[in-house]
């Protein structure tokens, strides 16, 4: 990554570890620009949800803790801050599973985002309605339960929960996760519709390798707790073992998992 970026967000080699035993992340960097969306790929199970709980500072919860390394936002050292007061800082996560109040209209769950605001009843109300004007459907919607809506408009209230709380910085956890095609290319949109007009950072970590590189500046790539390769989105898009093994793609064409199953031997990376 170049030097000359206004780096918002750096993470230095962290180790995460689980009930005093269990080491999940070893020796993890990356940075992100400020006004820039980075990308946080890998399979399932690669260590990217504990990396951003790690720097939202909400692995307290299940039992995790940072144990090496620094986490700096903006230049401050972060990782001993309880989440509120990140949020305060600027830096918001946006959970896998989207996690909506299930029995509160869409309208009261954006309202909690904004718990952290001041200047009153006006500043939150004009940012009720630039929520609304990124996500329409969410304004046909307000008066719902969110329990009864669905998955896609449960994501974007997490996401308008998010910006309620007037973020630098979000960090975005799996939002294409169960989530139709159609919808997901939605959401990406909106996105980066926020990225460059309201200039927020953004990290994101995803499975879904090509969306989110059509989306993203730069990527990290992850496994088993450790990033494995880094680069530009274009750089990792054209790069022959990414195309392999995250697309599904190759010079010689589409792979199929019967192929591709073996790439732990053959990964020129490891």
């Amino acid at each position: 990554m170049s030097d000359q970026a206004n780096i918002i967000l750096s993470v230095n080699n962290i180790e995460v570890i689980y009930d005093h035993v269990i080491l999940v992340l070893k020796g993890v960097s990356l940075e992100v620009p400020e006004g820039e969306i980075v990308a946080l790929l890998g399979a399932n199970g690669a260590g990217k949800s504990t990396t951003l709980k790690a720097i939202s500072n909400l692995l307290k919860a299940e039992r995790g803790d940072t144990t090496k390394g620094s986490i700096e936002f903006q230049g401050t050292r972060v990782e001993k801050l309880n989440p509120a007061e990140l949020v305060k800082m600027g830096v918001v996560q946006v959970m896998e599973g989207r996690h909506c109040f299930e029995h509160l209209t869409i309208e009261e769950n954006l309202l909690t985002g904004a718990y952290t605001r001041k200047g009153g009843r006006k500043v939150i109300n004009e940012s009720l309605e630039m929520v609304y004007e990124y996500f329409p459907r969410l304004k046909q919607r307000r008066g719902t339960m969110a329990g009864f809506t669905s998955g896609g408009e449960q994501q974007m209230a997490a996401i308008g929960r998010a910006l309620m709380a007037n973020p630098t910085m979000i960090l975005l956890d799996e939002p294409s996760m169960g989530l139709a095609p159609m919808l997901v290319e939605e959401i990406f949109e909106i996105v980066k519709k926020l990225n460059e007009q309201e200039g927020v950072s953004v990290l994101l970590a995803e499975q879904n390798t090509n969306i989110a590189l059509a989306y993203s500046n730069y990527g990290y790539i992850m496994e088993n707790g450790r990033v494995v390769m880094d680069g530009s989105a274009k750089e990792l898009g054209e790069n022959e073992d990414v195309k392999e093994f995250y697309l599904g793609m190759s010079s010689e064409g589409r792979k199929s998992f019967r192929d591709a199953k073996h790439y732990k031997r053959r990964k020129r990376w490891l």
